[in-house]
């Protein structure tokens, strides 16, 4: 592998302007793409296998346009205290909207007459407008959502409370906003960590030409593939992110291969053939962690785990190829004006006994990742105790997390949708958000009628019913639905509980009069998607770690590194997520971060903080790992190799470890509850794993196990491919091509650690 690298970044150095023009032609061909490509379809959401989705499907067979994939919209009225909405002045400003609403976009379906559909509150102090539109809610045009926002200022003028809920409602979006202020710490990062802006600006423009082709193909295929945005958001975060550090850890050791004397082509060549290698396998633990989110069997995570894997699939492609073209371009402007001595603090002297670690730089002063190294070196087991301890005492409120999704509930207090939701609660129960839709299939039933009377009964006898309606039959006769009010909130595990005390009631049914019962809505359907995430999360993590530890395995040719590696992943995983359960779920200083509403933890959250964190970990284990291992395979001693490895990636992995955490808490800051709390959850992970287990727990594991980390057994040995990560092979490769130019050395010369 090193020796691939090495002459493909050779080849790309000396080409650089062909492999530039190839890869702005690619920028090109995806914008022309992405301009021509269809408006964007909303993603299908199905849950194979799922009773909702069963239920669901039933519907639609049954029901035909009763599961219509349209917008929906509802218009909340409150009267002011003391006053009822059936007066006729209230009566004429509800119709007055009504009016409007039709009449201010044709994509509008039907509006339902609150006074002729029953949708006023039995007290009469609330009354709500129930709008279905032609399209789908990201189809919703900006015409629409004025006229919707138009309607809604002109019945408050009366008087009235009016807030507005559902997926039709426009929405605030702050991902813009997150991305630029990540971007924009990404390059005050890079700027002190290279003091070069030359060297930090080569870093981004890489990452961000190939964020953009990935996003802008994305775009282009997200209709004829039913992507839908969420798969390029995600896409597009990884690949930023991902593509910054690795141009950051290329053009790192670029720097400290011309700080060794190499000239710049050789310098770029190895930059490639060492780093790049790392860059390679660092991304494909990526990959897999991504793809492996189709073991979950949803079609919607699936497909935005692959469009993310393949953001980062060109993330790893540009660092080795357009990177070192850049660096031909650049040539010494990478190096700051102060540029480094070419003996490394802490380099052990050939001939000499190695000292202790304390004394190893001799009288130069070794930066402060040495330093650090070297105190870890001193205490490895008060440091090892002090990180496990520690990230197990925050991981405790793991232990307690509930899973659900967010609906309009979990918006802040200052939105529409939350203040709708508000008044729908007041007016009509707190259930009333969330109803539990019951299919009876009477299909083999003697009697249908008798077997959904029979289900009605049985379910308003059960605990936590607020309301249950009359059965609706379809034209056949031979299907009904039963609308349940629960007395709960709909992500609360009350309703969660009257779903399965449901479902079991249509289990004895079953068995008496023949009708199958089924539950669906969105609230089942949220009921069983946590349940079907929280099923695949173990299976997932076997496959994931297992894959990864394989190929860890080949990387490092070892067994208790690799083993290391996914449980300190593992640690740093449940301390995050206990972290977001004491906030998110617990209100543990919620205030502070702007949580309005805690409740039930994201059901996604889990699986893609296993997937995310784990290849981001396995990033930083391997810049980190793979210069300890690269130094110990040329001759130094384990903590000798340790000391070598901090001092070469220990400031590149802080530096790319803060620009994912700065990138992520960005999205701290949106209003939307879900975005909030991935945020949140992956810059706390990241900064457990980078800064407490690969900085701290990782060279106190290595001082303590010495040579014996890098056991492998000879049988093993003999399976494992030998991919050579650490460019070992490179001190046998052969003599540069004639006609490199005057800077390129006639042999190459052995890597220097």
């Amino acid at each position: 592998m090193a020796i691939f690298l090495y002459k493909l970044g050779r080849s790309s150095f000396r080409r650089r302007p062909v492999v530039l023009l190839v890869w702005l032609a690619l920028l090109g061909a995806a914008v022309a793409a992405a301009l021509s490509a269809p408006a964007t379809k909303a993603l299908p959401f199905t849950l194979p296998g799922a009773e909702s989705q069963k239920a669901f499907d039933l519907l639609d067979q049954r029901f035909p346009g009763s599961t219509s994939d349209g917008a929906t919209a509802r218009i909340v009225f409150k009267a002011p205290e003391g006053q009822t909405m059936t007066t006729p002045a209230h009566k004429a400003e509800v119709e007055k909207a009504v009016k409007e609403v039709k009449d201010g976009s044709d994509q509008i379906a039907s509006v339902a007459d609150p006074y002729t559909a029953g949708a006023v509150s039995k007290d009469g102090s609330t009354a709500y407008v129930s709008v279905t539109y032609k399209v789908t809610a990201a189809e919703v045009d900006k015409d629409s959502h004025d006229a919707l926002d138009n309607t809604l200022e002109q019945a408050r003028e009366s008087g009235l409370t009016v807030e507005a809920g559902g997926n039709a409602v426009k929405v605030e979006s702050h991902g813009a906003a997150a991305e630029v202020i990540g971007v924009i710490v990404a390059a005050i990062v890079l700027v002190i960590t290279f003091g070069s802006l030359v060297a930090a600006g080569l870093s981004l423009l890489t990452a961000l030409i190939g964020v953009a082709i990935g996003f802008l193909t994305l775009t282009a295929l997200n209709s004829p593939l039913e992507l839908g945005d969420n798969a390029g958001v995600l896409a597009l975060m990884l690949g930023l992110a991902v593509g910054i550090d690795y141009a950051l850890f290329i053009v790192s050791r670029y720097r400290s291969e011309l700080a060794e004397g190499h000239p710049q082509e050789e310098a770029a060549a190895r930059a490639t053939g060492t780093a790049g290698s790392a860059v390679v396998f660092a991304g494909l633990t990526v990959v897999i962690a991504l793809a492996g989110l189709a073991v979950v069997n949803i079609p919607m995570l699936t497909k935005m785990g692959l469009a993310a894997a393949g953001s980062v699939t060109i993330a790893v492609i540009i660092a080795i190829t357009l990177v070192p073209a850049m660096l031909g371009f650049a040539g010494d402007r990478v190096l700051s004006k102060k540029k480094p001595g070419k003996e490394k603090p802490g380099k052990k002297k050939p001939g000499k006994k190695e000292k202790e670690p304390a004394e190893a730089n001799g009288t130069v002063k070794p930066p402060m990742g040495v330093r650090w190294a070297m105190f870890v070196l001193r205490r490895p087991v008060a440091v090892l105790l002090a990180g496990v301890v520690g990230l197990g005492v925050i991981a405790i409120p793991s232990a307690s997390m509930t899973l659900g999704l967010p609906d309009d509930g979990a918006q802040p207090t200052d939105t529409t949708q939350r203040r709708a939701y508000d008044l729908l609660s007041e007016g009509f129960g707190v259930g009333f958000n969330g109803p539990l839709v019951v299919v009876v299939d009477a299909a083999h039933s003697d009697d249908p009628k008798t077997a959904a009377a029979e289900v009605v009964t049985r379910i308003g006898k059960l605990d936590d019913v607020a309301a249950v309606a009359p059965a609706r039959f379809n034209k056949a006769g031979d299907t009904a639905i039963i609308t349940t009010v629960p007395s709960s909130k709909p992500a609360s595990e009350s309703t969660e509980h009257l779903a399965e005390r449901i479902r079991d009631t249509g289990t004895a049914v079953e068995r008496d009069t023949g009708a199958k019962v089924l539950v669906t809505g969105q609230t089942a359907v949220n009921i069983d998607f946590s349940q079907k995430v929280n099923d695949s999360l173990i299976p997932y993590l076997v496959l994931v770690v297992g894959l990864a530890f394989l190929l860890l395995m080949a990387v490092f040719r070892s067994v208790l590194v690799p083993l290391k590696a996914a449980l300190g992943f593992l640690l740093s995983v449940l301390a995050a997520l206990g972290a977001v359960v004491a906030v998110f779920q617990w209100g543990w200083l919620a205030d502070l971060i702007g949580v309005s509403e805690t409740g039930p933890i994201m059901s996604l959250m889990p699986i893609f903080m296993v997937g995310i964190v784990f290849g981001l970990a396995m990033d930083y284990e391997v810049f980190l790992v793979t210069r300890m291992r690269e130094a110990y395979v040329h001759g130094e001693t384990p903590k000798q190799a340790v000391l070598t490895g901090f001092h070469d990636g220990g400031r590149v992995v802080t530096a790319a470890a803060v620009i994912m955490i700065a990138v992520f808490s960005g999205f701290i800051g949106a209003s939307g509850a879900m975005i909030k709390t991935i945020g949140f959850g992956l810059a706390v992970a990241v900064l457990f794993d980078a800064f407490v287990v690969r900085m701290a727990i990782v060279p106190a594991v290595l001082a303590l196990l010495g040579k014996s980390a890098w056991w492998l057994p000879a049988w093993l040995d003999k399976i494992l491919p030998n991919v050579d990560v650490e460019g070992e092979k490179l001190a046998k490769s052969p003599a540069p091509e004639a006609g490199s130019g005057p800077e390129t050395d006639d042999h190459p010369q052995p890597v220097r650690v």
